[in-house]
């Protein structure tokens, strides 16, 4: 499925971009961040720019399992033993 294809993808360079600035932060040198253009270049930078409240409406938009419906919780009753 797409939308997973693109959650994968995201998910995985958005790590590899975080542990490489925590390794800078840090004072070690970073491997080389290999792979897409596009993710590496466009889409990494355009997301950490982005603000949070947009960020969850782009993620709610798209469909996934962050999008489950929990039941509510109901009353308990009775002993709990």
């Amino acid at each position: 499925m797409i939308t997973q294809w693109v959650r994968d993808n995201a998910q995985h360079y958005l790590l590899r971009d975080a542990q490489a600035r925590v390794a800078r932060a840090q004072g070690r040198t970073p491997p080389p961040m290999r792979g897409s253009f596009f993710w590496r270049r466009i889409f990494v930078p355009i997301y950490r720019l982005t603000p949070w409240p947009l960020r969850r409406r782009l993620m709610a938009a798209m469909p996934g399992s962050h999008r489950k419906h929990w039941s509510k919780q109901t009353t308990p009753v009775g002993p709990a033993v």
